[in-house]
């Protein structure tokens, strides 16, 4: 017999938000819809998810009517490089060597923690505007998006990446930043370490990165079996794949995030299967179109392994977009193409994808994912009254590939309100677009010629 859920308490809850559809899961978690619902949210968490006409005498400081919209938990962008969105559209129409080495990893080298603000601050903006409530980066002058977070309201699990190129400064740089600011920002903020690549980080640094992250209890982000020409390398280099690399330096004994894996192999999956409760994969589908890579994130197979695949936009130059609805409907759509089945991805598994899947791959799966008591109330209000979302046959199908990231209303993260009516409160951007534009003849200037590192798998 399914308990009852709670009473709501009697004393006034922060926010109540009344007339809505609520996305909700069941025990199976299969995704579900709760017409004329309401949500109450108090100190940060959902209290109750009731029906409208039970919230009626639900005391709140503050009410929402929601009529016309759903109520679903907010989109987890699971890898991403937010500040590189200064760099949107800089680096077109090349293969992925020439695009690293000719154009981003130069102009990279003229960073200043300014700039990683700036951007940061404008991804965050776009992602908030696009019911993006969380989001994994892995990055440079990780402390200044560290900061920003903390102002914005967002919930963040933050990296500081590293090449072997710096020696151990790099290494001893990311655990620095990951104990310092593990769990601040009010709790908002997780870390984990950020070694670069397989292909620019060496074992020994990478089974010491292991190392550390079992002795401080800390998570690792990083890229991996990108592309199939980074596995092919791998193999005819070494005589192995990324991934089984990441199993003999022990980053598979560690709760790992790799980031893409459409390189990834057959003869991986054993490998991943033995790291299975500790592994997760983000996948980015709409930067693979782009690149022409031949394949894709496997995500069939890897959810049949028991896997986590969380959705991701990678950085804004390589995709153009932080908007992870779009991933969200692109995955459906590449994964019926290279399968060849219609069936799979079904709308209701991309929502799976896109909540509870990518919470758990950015290890938050016991906070976030579905709105049900006990959860973090990070939540978006999502319309759908426009015209291109109606009639409503399928709701999961309205919401996967019908609705637009322009459609969520009001973005609530740990209870606060972030975006309202599609007014943004926590961030001013004209003034971010006019400082961004200051500093961009600095920050594109490649004449120095130099690079951060070379792209060569």
């Amino acid at each position: 017999m399914t308990p009852s859920p709670p009473e709501p308490s009697r004393v006034a809850a922060d926010l109540v938000i009344v007339g809505c559809t609520v996305l909700v899961h069941d025990e199976r978690e299969e995704a579900g819809f709760r017409e004329d619902a309401a949500i109450v949210v108090r100190d940060g968490v959902v209290e109750a998810v009731l029906g409208a006409a039970e919230a009626a005498g639900v005391p709140a400081a503050e009410r929402i009517d929601a009529r016309g919209q759903v109520a679903m938990p907010g989109l987890v962008n699971c890898h991403t490089h937010a500040p590189m969105v200064a760099l949107r559209g800089l680096a077109e129409d090349l293969p992925t060597e020439e695009w690293f080495n000719d154009v981003v990893w130069p102009v990279e080298s003229n960073l200043t923690p300014a700039d990683v603000d700036l951007g940061a601050r404008l991804a965050c903006a776009e992602m908030i505007r696009a019911g993006v409530t969380c989001f994994a980066d892995h990055y440079f002058a990780m402390d200044a998006v560290a900061a920003v977070v903390g102002e914005c309201g967002m919930r963040a699990h933050l990296g500081q990446a590293y090449f072997s190129s710096q020696g151990d400064q790099g290494r001893e740089e990311s655990l620095e930043f990951a104990l310092r600011h593990r769990g601040t920002a009010d709790g908002r903020i997780t870390t984990a370490l950020a070694p670069h690549a397989p292909y620019t980080v060496t074992d020994a640094d990478l089974a010491a990165t292991a190392e550390l992250a079992l002795a401080h209890g800390l998570p690792v982000h990083l890229h991996a079996a990108e592309n199939r020409d980074q596995t092919d390398a791998s193999l005819a280099r070494h005589g192995v794949t990324p991934i089984e690399v990441l199993e003999r330096t022990g980053l598979l004994g560690t709760d790992l995030l790799i980031a893409h894996g459409t390189g990834i192999l057959d003869r991986d999956l054993p490998v991943l299967a033995r790291a299975r409760g500790r592994t997760a994969v983000a996948s980015a589908p709409r930067g693979y179109l782009k690149f022409a890579w031949p394949t894709t994130t496997p995500v069939r197979a890897l959810r049949e392994l028991g896997i986590p695949v969380g959705l991701a936009t990678d950085g804004a130059a390589s995709n153009n977009s932080l908007d992870v609805w779009e991933s969200m409907a692109l995955t459906s759509l590449v994964q019926k193409s290279t399968t060849g089945d219609p069936r799979w991805l079904t709308s209701r598994q991309a929502l799976h994808h896109a909540t509870l899947q990518s919470a758990r791959a950015v290890g938050l799966g016991d906070r976030l994912g579905t709105l049900a008591p006990g959860r973090r109330a990070d939540l978006v209000l999502v319309d759908l009254t426009g015209p291109h979302t109606q009639p409503v046959h399928d709701l999961a199908a309205t919401l996967v590939h019908s609705a637009r990231a322009a459609d969520v209303r009001t973005t609530i993260v740990d209870g606060r309100i972030l975006m309202r009516d599609r007014e943004l409160l926590t961030i001013d951007v004209p003034a971010v677009v006019e400082e961004l534009g200051r500093r961009m003849p600095a920050l594109l200037d490649r004449s120095h010629g130099r690079r951060i590192q070379d792209y060569d798998t």
